[in-house]
């Protein structure tokens, strides 16, 4: 028989991801860390990696990088959970606490991917938009946990792509508010000098996503973790892939967690970085800049998909959510190197320039 029959329904129009990933010089648009892992840190790397017996499974659940990372974070092994990129463990959230008959609670403009889970487990996606400056309606929130119909919470701090992060207090009011699983998602907390953890003593129903690849440079390696009291992560052992996190994941993410204190240099210069962005965006005419505590700074504008592709033909490649609901007229610039962001501001300016050119001579 030369045909197929359909895929499941809850396809039937979804788009795939698509982080728009184009050739550039100067790459500013996947929030990733401009500086690659560090000559020294690359040689332990490869004397690691030297020792894993490619030959045999990893081990399942990456236990001495969970003990690593449960030190540091003053926790046990049974509170934490590695996985294939954070990616991973958003699709086991909504595979544990969604699916039909089940709700999830958003606030978008938000990272896509939540939405994109909920409705690939049949779960039910209840959004409460942010106000018109991003920054969380938290009454409306309440208000609406307190139906009690909801299963799970994702609240993005900082949020992608808007930048703000959310306050500790209105997590823990949160948190009271509902018996809900609420994940904080912090993949980028370490720009926002950040977090929820003390919380999780507390807190029966706060789980905390983390990534390497954002702080830790280590985006094309594919590792992300969750901090959860022990109840949270045996839901989601019962989800989860086994072996998801390979051999040789397991020993980078080991020896860049215990050579964390070299990236610190490296945070620290992206967040002044970030200050010294924002300021040059808040001199452009008819350019509004949005707070951020993450490593991007969201921004809009007039025209901006144009300004988008003159940014791109200069080399200069950011993220366009222009033609994105609730983000219209944006656009994201991750923070480079400082080079990276002259060349972005550079091209920024110039662009004004040139379209104020153009309507004078228009209007001649």
């Amino acid at each position: 028989m030369n045909k197929v029959r359909a895929s499941a329904p809850q396809l039937e129009g979804l788009v795939p991801y698509d982080p728009k990933y184009l050739p550039a010089e100067a790459y500013l648009s996947a929030n990733e860390n401009p500086r690659d892992v560090d000559a020294e840190v690359r040689a332990a790397i490869a004397r690691r990696i030297a020792q894993v017996p490619l030959n045999r499974y990893p081990d399942p659940l990456a236990n001495r990088l969970r003990d690593l990372i449960a030190e540091a974070n003053g926790l046990d092994r049974a509170n934490v959970l590695l996985g294939n990129g954070g990616d991973e463990l958003l699709f086991d959230v909504a595979l544990a606490w969604g699916g039909p008959g089940r709700s999830f609670l958003n606030l978008p403009p938000t990272f896509s991917v939540y939405a994109a889970n909920a409705r690939l487990t049949n779960t039910r996606c209840v959004d409460v938009p942010r106000r018109a400056d991003f920054s969380i309606d938290e009454a409306a929130v309440l208000e609406r946990v307190g139906k009690g119909d909801i299963d799970f919470v994702i609240v993005t701090s900082p949020n992608n792509p808007t930048g703000q992060r959310a306050s500790t207090a209105f997590i823990e009011e949160l948190l009271d508010a509902t018996d809900a699983l609420v994940l904080v998602d912090e993949a980028y907390f370490e720009f926002s000098c950040a977090t929820v953890r003390p919380l999780l003593a507390t807190h029966e129903n706060l789980a905390i996503l983390r990534t390497f690849s954002k702080a830790f440079s280590l985006a094309g390696v594919r590792l992300g973790y969750v901090l959860a009291n022990a109840p949270v992560i045996e839901e989601l052992c019962k989800v989860r892939q086994p072996y998801s996190v390979d051999a040789v994941s397991q020993a980078i993410g080991e020896v860049v967690f215990e050579n964390r204190a070299r990236f610190e240099p490296g945070i620290r210069e992206i967040i002044e970085e970030r200050g010294r962005v924002m300021a040059a965006l808040r001199t452009l005419p008819g350019v509004t800049a949005y707070p951020s505590d993450s490593n991007w700074i969201l921004f809009s504008m007039e025209d901006a998909g144009a300004a988008w592709q003159y940014l791109y033909d200069r080399g200069v490649l950011v993220r366009d959510f222009s033609s994105a609901p609730m983000l219209e007229g944006c656009l994201r610039a991750t923070i480079g190197t400082p080079e990276q962001n002259d060349a972005f501001i550079r091209g920024l300016r110039d662009f004004l320039s040139e379209s104020r050119e153009r309507r004078a001579r228009a209007m001649q």
